[in-house]
């Protein structure tokens, strides 16, 4: 191969580079296109603590969430539960405590049942309100909880659940 032929590949390569870039700098010459003051979509986050927010997101109508509730649904939506609770007299802990007697009694107070660190700590007691809201959704209701259950989003289900545990105590607490 002569120096001829070499210098017509160099060429070739630099008219390739040459049409490329000058078409692309051609073309913002004559399509300037000026980009806006403000974004399309703005996102709006917030700073504020997620549990802190779930705990105080709005102010709940326990009688009338408990009137949606029914026993025949809770005991299809108790199916969920199962899995990692018994609601028997006398049952047995299972991956979840268990829940005979547990509204009215204080958070994590089984003394045969290793709580998370965030349960233990709480602090307050199992009422129909508190219980609404750990059951939406646990983990943003009281952050640290081990209970990996996405929550019940719908107000029947939790209702119905409300009731059928409050069904299953030697002392239920009266409904509001």
């Amino acid at each position: 191969m002569d120096s001829f032929e070499i210098n017509k590949i160099v060429a070739a390569v630099l008219v390739v580079f040459l049409v490329v870039f000058g078409i692309g700098k051609i073309s913002d010459i004559v399509f300037h296109v000026e980009k806006p003051n403000t974004s399309a979509y703005k996102v709006k986050i917030s700073t504020a603590n997620s549990a802190k927010d779930s705990n105080t997101d709005q102010v709940v109508d326990i009688t009338a969430l408990l009137a949606m509730g029914n026993l025949d649904d809770a005991k299809k939506v108790w199916k969920k539960c199962s899995a990692c609770h018994s609601i028997k007299k006398g049952g047995k802990n299972k991956i979840g405590p268990a829940l005979y007697n547990v509204l009215g009694r204080n958070v994590a107070d089984l003394n045969d049942y290793k709580y998370s660190k965030a349960l233990t700590a709480y602090g307050k007691s199992w009422t129909f309100e508190e219980m609404n809201g750990f059951l939406k959704k646990p983990q943003a209701y009281i952050k640290g909880t081990k209970m990996s259950f996405a929550g019940l989003k719908k107000e029947k289900d939790r209702a119905s659940i409300i009731l059928f545990m409050n069904q299953n105590s030697d002392n239920p607490l009266p409904l509001p």
